[in-house]
């Protein structure tokens, strides 16, 4: 048993100390630890702190005895409390590692900014390094009661909870009215953000995104028959950075939308599958494609278009009507500037001169009609769906 009895001075510089303490260890774990990112301004700032204060003001009470109390054991009350905070943060979503970590930096920044105390008023050598031994062998405790509470949490709620979380996820995605989602939400006791982004992925690519992303994003397979794709729907991600999180793989980013209204960022991510680009190796920013996107959103109508604005070249061979076709398209876009068509489609302008003649000749008057230019550069514009 190991035994160290404070003075009441020290006692009272370090219960002094004791606030300070617990918001360095809260910067040094948001610093530090990922999942615990925005500790700062939720409710989990606050626990954290508390839980400093509490564990070393626990164990200041110990040390102030003098009956001979084995500063190595936490107190029972000490011990609940760290039970259930291991608990809770399995509820919050947080992994075991996160929880451990938190605890291990917790634990460093609360002895550093407590010895540093204990040097400026004059406490020796010997007694603070004992000090130091007896604090991380009690935090040590509370952090073994904290992970036996996590574990516990995990094995008889985990699976239920993540039933009730897919649940939530199908609700969103599927756009079920509000009240069954808040419902769903409390259920499964996810506290709702701001907004969410749909994010689709293929499933090899999964557990890699879900590292980097945040720990409360739900996950859905996709049960439309759409897509192939998993369904991620990550809460409050700035767009920047997500985008640089899922940077080299191959997925679609919808927008962020109200957490109440995420389907229509999974529709937009559905509906850039058919872009070319979603079938290469890169990230897929519908941002960045919205005009197409809003005129393939009716790929029938989109078709009749097409065809209907293609029809007086149907007389030419498929070589010449698909050589017309492209000028027509780069005339249209380029405002009529024969040298930039030529360039764009790699010929001599007279070359453009003799195609746009014969279109001329095919459409008429119609290539000066706005609403005919309109419906062509609709038409035309964008990469078209077989």
């Amino acid at each position: 048993m190991t035994t160290l009895v404070i003075t009441p001075e020290v006692r009272d510089v370090m219960r002094a100390k004791l606030a300070t303490v617990g918001e360095a260890a809260v910067n040094a774990i948001i610093a530090e630890v990922p999942s615990y990112v925005n500790a700062l301004s939720g409710h989990m700032g606050e626990n954290i702190r508390n839980a400093v204060s509490l564990a070393l003001g626990g164990f200041i009470s110990l040390a102030s005895r003098a009956d001979g109390t084995d500063l190595r054991r936490p107190g029972a009350a000490a011990l609940e409390g760290a039970y259930m905070l291991g608990r809770g943060e399995a509820r919050s979503g947080r992994s075991m590692e996160a929880l451990l970590a938190a605890y291990r930096v917790g634990s460093r920044e609360s002895w550093r900014q407590m010895a540093s105390a204990l040097v400026e008023n004059g406490v020796d050598a010997a007694t603070i390094a004992s000090f130091a031994e007896l604090v991380f062998t009690y935090m040590d405790q509370l952090s073994d009661a904290s992970v036996t509470g996590h574990s516990d949490e995990t094995a008889s709620s985990g699976r239920i909870r993540q039933q009730l979380l897919d649940e939530l996820a199908r609700s969103l995605v599927a756009g079920d009215p509000d009240e069954i989602l808040v419902r769903a939400a409390e259920r499964a006791e996810w506290e709702p953000p701001e907004t969410l982004t749909a994010v689709l992925l293929p499933e090899a690519q999964v557990g890699a995104a879900m590292r980097v992303v945040s720990p409360h994003t739900l996950r859905v397979d996709d049960l439309t028959g759409e897509t192939d794709r998993v369904v991620l729907l990550v809460p409050d991600a700035p767009r920047r950075l997500l985008l640089r999180a899922v940077q080299g793989r191959q997925c679609i980013v919808g927008p962020p939308r109200p957490w109440t209204r995420v389907r229509r960022s999974y529709r937009r991510a559905v509906r850039a599958l058919t872009l070319p680009e979603a079938n290469g190796p890169s990230v897929v920013d519908t941002e960045h494609h919205l005009a197409a996107l809003a005129v393939s959103a009716d790929v029938d109508a989109l078709r009749d278009l097409r065809a209907r604005v293609l029809a007086p070249l149907a007389d030419h061979t498929p070589t010449a009507r698909e050589k017309l076709t492209e000028t027509l398209r780069a005339w249209l876009l380029l405002q009529g500037r024969r040298d930039a068509v030529a360039e764009a489609l790699f010929v001599h302008p007279q070359t453009v001169r003799y195609r746009v003649g014969q279109l001329r000749e095919a459409y008429g008057d119609a290539l000066e009609d706005p609403h005919f230019v309109r419906e062509a550069i609709v038409a035309l514009g964008f990469d078209h769906p077989a």
